[in-house]
């Protein structure tokens, strides 16, 4: 380490400062810079405090720093030509350093919203930040990097080092995470348009995150130095994996993204796959989710939502028809029994008047005449059983105050010519065992 070194220089200059009665100055100076700042980022804060928005949340961390290497910065043009302002230099990188760090968590927070890892890792990744700027104020960090250049393994034509593995990693994860916090603004401002459908907005959202991530990653490979083209054996594996071995989740993935483009499943139809059914919560690029009623979520994949016959019962129209018979005596008022069913329809809140409650005879059974009423409801996600047990507790009362039954299956048995059995006779005529 060359004995010039500017670091060095200036902690030996700062040394011989604290014996000199100017550094008195010094010190009031850096206090009256970091005062100011401090007043500045209290004023800031107080008149954006109402404010919401990523902007004003890091305007709001940044204040500080900033301003206080800005004050100090001018305060070293201002003194410089009648006392030393060596601490004043060495207060300029703290300040930098204390902006980067904020800078980098802010990002971090922004990009990995509900990380729970980022709590106990914001204290490394400061450290680590602080302790690379302590190596270049101490003109340290030149023997690390060769220390670490000197480490290489050989691969292919190319040789990579220790330095090149983690310079490149911290390079990719830098560039992902701004890919991601810029991903997260797009998503921000996309789910406030209310003029565009959901599932545009969530294709939207999707789109721009794969291809950020992409940018960023051979962005930032390339600004490492590492060839592109020798990506190209592992981009054709790749190809050939997805070919074969993961035909089914890309079947899936290309599913999805059909499914959000063509809008014929959105979020809040009542679909039916098969046995399942339930309400859409969620769309993914590979799977949805179905809700049934009584709590069940049931996760279907999007190949077989493509590929089989779904029933979506709201896919033009949220109105939905209800069907439940009831069976009426053969003594009964038909046209009575008739108008208290639509009557009891019709005074449950869920149920819509246009097209009203209506009630057909559909047959005459063995025992009863069956009566269908059908009636229609806007809000299936609501639930169907519910509703269907309200309008039948009304028919029930209303039957039972004008004596209207609701006849069971009765059997009744007629003996004729009836005579008295022997049971020896009986006996006598069963097969006997040998």
């Amino acid at each position: 380490m060359s004995q010039k070194s500017p670091a060095l220089q200036l902690f030996n200059e700062l040394w011989a400062d604290l014996s000199q009665p100017d550094f008195i100055w010094q010190v009031l100076a850096l206090v009256v810079c970091l005062g100011g700042a401090m007043l500045l980022a209290f004023m800031w804060r107080r008149r954006h405090e109402e404010g919401a928005g990523r902007l004003t949340d890091i305007s709001s961390r940044l204040i500080f720093p900033l301003s206080g290497a800005f004050l100090i910065g001018v305060g070293v043009l201002v003194l410089k030509p009648f006392v030393h302002v060596n601490l004043l230099k060495l207060a300029l990188p703290l300040l930098g350093s204390m902006a980067l760090v904020r800078g980098v968590i802010f990002v971090l927070r922004q990009a990995f919203p509900r990380a729970a890892w980022l709590t106990a890792w914001e204290r490394i990744i400061s450290l680590l930040i602080w302790g690379w700027l302590a190596l270049y104020i101490t003109d340290l960090a030149p023997d690390v990097i060769e220390s670490l250049e000197s480490v290489s393994v050989p691969l292919g034509k190319q040789r990579i080092d220790l330095w090149m593995m983690i310079h490149g990693a911290f390079t990719v994860f830098l560039t992902v995470v701004i890919a991601l916090w810029i991903a997260g603004i797009i998503e921000n401002r996309l789910m406030r348009v209310d003029s565009i459908d959901s599932s545009l907005r969530i294709v939207g959202i999707r789109v721009a995150k794969a291809l950020l991530t992409l940018i960023a990653i051979v962005a930032s490979l390339a600004l490492v130095g590492i060839d592109m083209t020798a990506l190209s054996v592992f981009t054709g594996a790749l190809g050939v994996g997805l070919g074969l071995g993961l035909q089914k989740i890309a079947s899936n993935y290309v599913s999805g993204f059909i499914i959000l483009l063509d809008r014929s499943i959105r979020i809040g139809n009542v679909v039916q796959v098969g046995a399942d059914a339930g309400m859409v919560t969620q769309i993914t690029t590979r799977y949805t989710v179905l809700k049934h009623p009584g709590g069940t979520e049931f996760i279907v994949p999007n190949e077989t939502l493509i590929g089989s016959v779904v029933q979506n019962q709201t896919y033009s129209d949220s109105r939905l028809r209800l069907v439940t018979t009831v069976g009426v005596s053969y003594s009964t008022d038909i046209e009575l029994a008739m108008r208290l069913m639509v009557e009891a329809a019709s005074a449950q809140p869920r149920v819509i008047n246009d097209p009203g409650p209506k009630v057909f005879l559909t047959t005459f059974a063995d025992s009863a005449i069956n009566l269908e009423l059908g009636f229609w409801i806007a809000d299936p996600e609501e639930g169907r059983g519910n509703v269907t047990s309200d309008v039948n507790l009304a028919i029930w009362r209303a039957f039972r105050e004008n004596n209207i039954s609701i006849p069971f299956p009765q059997r009744e048995v007629r003996v004729i010519n009836q005579t008295t059995v022997n049971p020896d006779e009986v006996a006598s005529s069963l097969p006997q065992k040998v």
